[in-house]
């Protein structure tokens, strides 16, 4: 499976010099590996004269150029304003940030939604904002069996403020139907904040009708940071605490001090790699999706090989059917622990590590706590030889032999 629908393989691994130590990289949910035009976007712009933003030298040109560069980029990427894109430290701190300025505008026998779904990172800054603010947590669970989360509609009222909620699962890959759940919670009058994380690197995204949407460019080939987009009118409405003399105009007035200009390139860089991944069209949004379409395809054709040979080994246990899916396939082996599975893995070249992932509400609900099970995620420089060999090693564990 070098070449499908279009989409080159054997063209995008020549791009990233990772994958010349030779493993086979299901680590992706955690980090992407880089290519070499994101690695020298960050160092030209470390060897170049740089300043604070401004337009009177070359230096503060550049520092202005490379920040709208950046923000036209993820513009593009997530089909949102340029004017509404706030780049943080990590979508953990934005969310933590956000939560408190969000929290502001919250009064006592107000509510909050969060799920069983999610990372930690799209639960625990709203519980404690919530808590802080005397206001109460409602949860929303999910199937066990197959991973779908519940119907949210029995927990609206008009005392509900936000809804926090996951694009795609970053343990199981189930991706819930955020646009039918936005229509839902508008009509109850509140806010919705997605974690796009894990989903951004899979599939085209139009993030519009979400009031907050959250990403991280280290998912999708860039540099560690975080993004979040909302409409610029939103943003004018919300007043963080910041430093006296820091801009109040929007989106600056979310950034706590001087922006990583490097890791803004990178980040262009990186908008700019997934565009070129065989997708066709005049502007650079419509190459994203028509490549992201590509890469869909792809790995959704590998995960599915992957899940059926690995569900006809004895003692395999998949977690998670959900009809909507990443790429990402959680598993255990009867009679080893996950870490035993990985580290097995490990010496075989395959890079699947084992843990809850910071996904610890669905891991608890799963009843696999928090030595969780092994996690295989695709990306788009995965190949058929790479699933072959995973299957390999399982099968090895489990005594059957395996056939390609």
């Amino acid at each position: 499976m070098t070449r499908m629908s279009g989409f080159d393989v054997v063209a995008v691994r020549k791009q990233f010099p990772a994958l010349d130590e030779g493993a086979a990289h299901f680590d992706g949910p955690g980090g992407s590996q880089t290519p070499q035009v994101v690695a020298d976007a960050v160092a030209r712009t470390m060897t170049s004269a740089l300043a604070n933003r401004g337009r009177l030298t070359a230096a503060e040109r550049r520092a202005d150029e490379i920040v709208i560069a950046a923000r036209e980029a993820m513009a593009d990427l997530l089909g949102t304003s340029a004017r509404g894109i706030v780049f943080g430290r990590s979508m953990t701190q934005l969310t933590y940030d956000f939560s408190r300025t969000l929290a502001k505008t919250w009064n006592v026998g107000d509510e909050v939604i969060v799920t069983r779904l999610d990372h930690d990172a799209n639960v625990r800054p709203w519980v404690q904002a919530a808590d802080a603010a005397g206001v109460t947590v409602t949860w929303l669970g999910f199937d066990r069996e197959i991973s779908e989360l519940d119907d949210i509609a029995p927990l609206l009222s008009d005392r509900t403020r936000l809804v926090a909620v996951t694009g795609a699962s970053n343990l199981l890959g189930t991706r819930p139907d955020t646009q039918r759940i936005a229509e839902q919670v508008h009509a109850a009058g509140a806010l919705l904040y997605v974690d796009g994380v894990h989903l951004t690197a899979h599939v085209p995204i139009d993030a519009t009708y979400a009031d907050f949407y959250a990403c991280s460019p280290y998912k999708f080939f860039g540099p560690h940071l975080g993004v979040l987009t909302a409409a610029p009118e939103l943003l004018e409405s919300l007043y963080p605490d910041k430093l006296l003399p820091s801009t109040d105009a929007v989106p600056e007035r979310f950034e706590l001090g001087t922006l990583p200009y490097e890791l803004l390139a990178g980040t262009t860089a990186a908008v700019d790699f997934l565009a070129g991944l065989g997708g066709t069209g005049t502007t650079r949004r419509e190459r994203l999706t028509s490549s992201l379409e590509l890469v869909e395809a792809y790995e959704d054709a590998l995960r599915d090989d992957l899940e059926a040979r690995l569900a006809a080994l004895p003692g395999v246990t998949l977690y998670g059917h959900a009809a909507r899916r990443t790429p990402t396939l959680l598993f255990t082996v009867d009679g080893h622990s996950p870490a035993a599975v990985a580290e097995h893995l490990a010496a075989a070249g395959v890079n699947a590590p084992a843990g809850s992932f910071y996904a610890y509400e669905p891991a608890r609900h799963l009843g696999l706590g928090l030595e969780g099970a092994v996690r295989a995620g695709l990306a788009p420089y995965t190949d058929q030889s790479e699933v072959d060999r995973l299957v390999a090693a399982i099968s090895a564990l489990t005594g059957v032999r395996s056939t390609n």
